[in-house]
């Protein structure tokens, strides 16, 4: 008989990272592409659900005095150039060239003054932007990450979080994907060995400890 999943991960992973003292939240690329029915990226329900959610755990994250980043991908022109390979490989990358509507924060996302925007051209919001030593300088020791997709960008910059010594959270409700396979994996996979993966309950009532 073949060994449950389930069981068979939990003999070699398992462990939980648990929260730092100094949390940030990041909200990743939560952009009008992948809410547009006309454009490639769209994601429907799974991305409306997440959004609602991270908009919840953004006004909490608020509450109790954490910083709080949105990412974004920015290219300026169609060359593509700064996206490199990426570029080349993922076509639907172009609803991100500056000035198309699709490349806009989604609707009910809008930045605040005390927010930090940071642009990337790759999936990880780590990769080739500042954000690594602003949180470091900011005395962040906890990454809580929500956002668009589980499996591309949120699954990076989860890797890439852990991988600079953050201890990472990620918001399964606040996280979605164009369809619910590669999300669930991806959830399943980074909570074996990344991050621990929570609910927005859960979230919310460690935010309500620290307001």
């Amino acid at each position: 008989m073949s060994e449950d999943l389930g069981d068979n991960y939990a003999r070699a992973y398992g462990k939980k990272a648990g929260y730092g003292q100094r949390p940030a939240l990041v909200l990743v690329d939560f952009a009008q592409a992948y809410y547009d029915p006309d454009c490639p990226l769209y994601g429907a329900e799974g991305c409306v659900n997440a959004l609602a959610s991270a908009l919840r755990i953004r006004e909490a994250a608020h509450k109790a005095g954490l910083p709080v980043i949105l990412t974004e991908v920015y290219y300026p022109d169609d060359r593509g150039l700064t996206a490199g390979r990426f570029w080349q490989k993922a076509k639907p990358l172009a609803a991100f060239v500056k000035g198309r509507s699709t490349a806009a924060f989604a609707d009910g996302l809008v930045p605040r003054e005390d927010e930090v925007i940071v642009s990337k051209q790759y999936p990880s919001a780590f990769f080739g932007t500042s954000l690594a030593p602003m949180l470091t300088a900011m005395g962040v020791d906890n990454v809580i990450l929500t956002g668009l997709t589980t499996s591309g960008c949120v699954r990076a910059s989860c890797v890439d979080s852990m991988s600079h010594g953050f201890i990472t959270t990620v918001v399964g409700d606040a996280c979605g994907d164009r369809h619910p396979g590669p999300h669930e994996a991806n959830l399943f996979d980074m909570n074996a060995k990344y991050a621990d993966v929570v609910s927005e309950a859960e979230i919310l009532d460690h935010l309500a400890t620290l307001a």
